[in-house]
Protein backbone atom coordinates (compact mmCIF):
# COMPACT_ATOMS: atom_id res chain seq x y z
CA UNK A 1 0.00 0.00 0.00
CA UNK A 2 1.02 3.97 -0.63
CA UNK A 3 -0.22 4.88 2.59
CA UNK A 4 -0.29 3.68 5.99
CA UNK A 5 -4.06 2.18 6.66
CA UNK A 6 -4.20 4.00 10.15
CA UNK A 7 -3.67 7.63 8.10
CA UNK A 8 -7.03 6.69 6.62
CA UNK A 9 -10.10 8.41 8.35
CA UNK A 10 -12.59 5.62 6.35
CA UNK A 11 -12.10 3.00 3.79
CA UNK A 12 -14.34 0.62 1.79
CA UNK A 13 -14.13 -2.84 2.36
CA UNK A 14 -15.18 -4.55 -1.26
CA UNK A 15 -16.40 -8.46 -0.80
CA UNK A 16 -12.72 -10.06 -1.67
CA UNK A 17 -10.71 -7.92 1.03
CA UNK A 18 -13.21 -9.61 3.89
CA UNK A 19 -13.32 -12.97 1.76
CA UNK A 20 -9.40 -12.92 1.72
CA UNK A 21 -9.76 -12.04 6.08
CA UNK A 22 -12.00 -14.53 6.66
CA UNK A 23 -10.50 -17.33 4.71
CA UNK A 24 -6.65 -16.66 5.49
CA UNK A 25 -5.78 -15.61 2.07
CA UNK A 26 -2.70 -13.42 1.05
CA UNK A 27 -3.78 -10.08 2.55
CA UNK A 28 -5.80 -10.89 5.28
CA UNK A 29 -2.99 -9.05 8.05
CA UNK A 30 -3.59 -6.03 5.83
CA UNK A 31 -7.36 -5.96 6.36
CA UNK A 32 -7.35 -6.94 10.12
CA UNK A 33 -4.81 -4.18 10.24
CA UNK A 34 -7.47 -1.38 8.97
CA UNK A 35 -10.24 -3.01 11.49
CA UNK A 36 -7.36 -2.58 14.10
CA UNK A 37 -7.08 0.83 12.96
CA UNK A 38 -9.35 2.95 10.95
CA UNK A 39 -11.53 4.51 12.26
CA UNK A 40 -14.24 4.63 10.29
CA UNK A 41 -15.13 1.24 7.60
CA UNK A 42 -18.20 0.46 5.23
CA UNK A 43 -19.26 -2.20 2.83
CA UNK A 44 -22.36 -1.78 0.91
CA UNK A 45 -25.03 -4.62 1.56
CA UNK A 46 -24.61 -5.80 -2.04
CA UNK A 47 -20.84 -6.63 -1.18
CA UNK A 48 -22.02 -8.98 2.11
CA UNK A 49 -24.26 -10.76 -0.57
CA UNK A 50 -21.31 -12.04 -2.03
CA UNK A 51 -19.45 -12.79 0.99
CA UNK A 52 -22.18 -14.89 2.34
CA UNK A 53 -22.12 -16.84 -1.13
CA UNK A 54 -18.57 -17.63 -1.17
CA UNK A 55 -19.36 -18.97 2.58
CA UNK A 56 -22.07 -20.97 1.38
CA UNK A 57 -20.66 -22.16 -1.69
CA UNK A 58 -16.62 -23.26 0.28
CA UNK A 59 -18.72 -25.10 2.57
CA UNK A 60 -22.00 -26.38 1.25
CA UNK A 61 -23.64 -25.82 4.28
CA UNK A 62 -26.73 -22.50 3.53
CA UNK A 63 -26.19 -21.66 7.89
CA UNK A 64 -23.05 -20.36 6.36
CA UNK A 65 -24.83 -17.61 5.13
CA UNK A 66 -25.71 -16.24 8.42
CA UNK A 67 -22.53 -17.59 10.39
CA UNK A 68 -20.86 -15.04 8.25
CA UNK A 69 -23.49 -12.03 8.46
CA UNK A 70 -23.22 -12.37 12.47
CA UNK A 71 -19.24 -12.41 12.24
CA UNK A 72 -19.29 -9.14 10.57
CA UNK A 73 -21.95 -7.56 12.86
CA UNK A 74 -19.29 -7.85 15.26
CA UNK A 75 -16.82 -6.63 13.56
CA UNK A 76 -15.99 -2.49 13.59
CA UNK A 77 -17.85 -1.89 9.67
CA UNK A 78 -20.52 0.11 8.93
CA UNK A 79 -23.03 -1.64 6.25
CA UNK A 80 -24.59 0.58 3.96
CA UNK A 81 -28.22 -1.12 3.43
CA UNK A 82 -29.54 2.04 1.30
CA UNK A 83 -28.79 2.69 -2.14
CA UNK A 84 -29.76 6.37 -2.37
CA UNK A 85 -30.24 7.73 -6.25
CA UNK A 86 -26.66 9.09 -6.13
CA UNK A 87 -25.59 5.87 -5.28
CA UNK A 88 -27.22 4.40 -8.14
CA UNK A 89 -26.34 7.17 -10.53
CA UNK A 90 -22.53 6.66 -9.48
CA UNK A 91 -22.58 3.16 -9.60
CA UNK A 92 -24.53 2.86 -13.14
CA UNK A 93 -21.92 5.03 -14.76
CA UNK A 94 -18.97 3.21 -13.40
CA UNK A 95 -20.62 -0.37 -14.84
CA UNK A 96 -21.32 1.46 -17.65
CA UNK A 97 -17.72 3.23 -17.74
CA UNK A 98 -15.51 -0.13 -17.00
CA UNK A 99 -18.12 -3.20 -17.14
CA UNK A 100 -16.98 -4.08 -13.84
CA UNK A 101 -19.22 -6.48 -12.07
CA UNK A 102 -23.26 -4.82 -10.52
CA UNK A 103 -21.28 -5.56 -6.84
CA UNK A 104 -18.06 -4.32 -7.45
CA UNK A 105 -19.30 -0.53 -9.26
CA UNK A 106 -22.10 -0.16 -6.13
CA UNK A 107 -18.64 -0.46 -4.26
CA UNK A 108 -16.68 1.85 -6.15
CA UNK A 109 -19.59 4.10 -6.14
CA UNK A 110 -19.58 3.89 -2.02
CA UNK A 111 -15.83 4.45 -2.30
CA UNK A 112 -16.26 7.42 -4.52
CA UNK A 113 -18.99 9.00 -2.34
CA UNK A 114 -16.63 9.50 0.79
CA UNK A 115 -13.98 10.06 -1.72
CA UNK A 116 -11.99 7.23 0.90
CA UNK A 117 -9.85 4.12 -0.81
CA UNK A 118 -11.66 1.16 -1.69
CA UNK A 119 -9.91 -2.01 -0.32
CA UNK A 120 -9.40 -5.27 -2.51
CA UNK A 121 -7.75 -7.25 -4.25
CA UNK A 122 -9.79 -7.09 -7.32
CA UNK A 123 -7.10 -6.26 -10.02
CA UNK A 124 -9.24 -7.78 -11.90
CA UNK A 125 -12.03 -5.65 -12.26
CA UNK A 126 -10.27 -2.51 -10.82
CA UNK A 127 -6.91 -1.81 -12.31
CA UNK A 128 -7.92 -0.36 -15.60
CA UNK A 129 -10.46 2.21 -13.22
CA UNK A 130 -7.22 2.67 -10.89
CA UNK A 131 -5.62 3.87 -14.00
CA UNK A 132 -7.72 6.70 -14.79
CA UNK A 133 -7.36 8.10 -11.56
CA UNK A 134 -10.94 8.37 -10.86
CA UNK A 135 -10.90 6.21 -7.63
CA UNK A 136 -8.04 5.33 -5.12
CA UNK A 137 -7.20 1.82 -3.98
CA UNK A 138 -5.83 -0.33 -0.99
CA UNK A 139 -4.67 -3.60 -2.35
CA UNK A 140 -4.37 -6.15 0.09
CA UNK A 141 -2.50 -8.08 -2.43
Amino acid sequence: MKSAVKDEPIIVLDACSLIAFFNDEPGAGIVLRALQEVARIEIAAINLLEIAYDAVKRTGDSNSASRIMEAISAMPVQICWNLDAGLIESAAGFKATFRISLADSVALALATKYSAPLMTCDHHEFDVVEKTGKARFLWIR
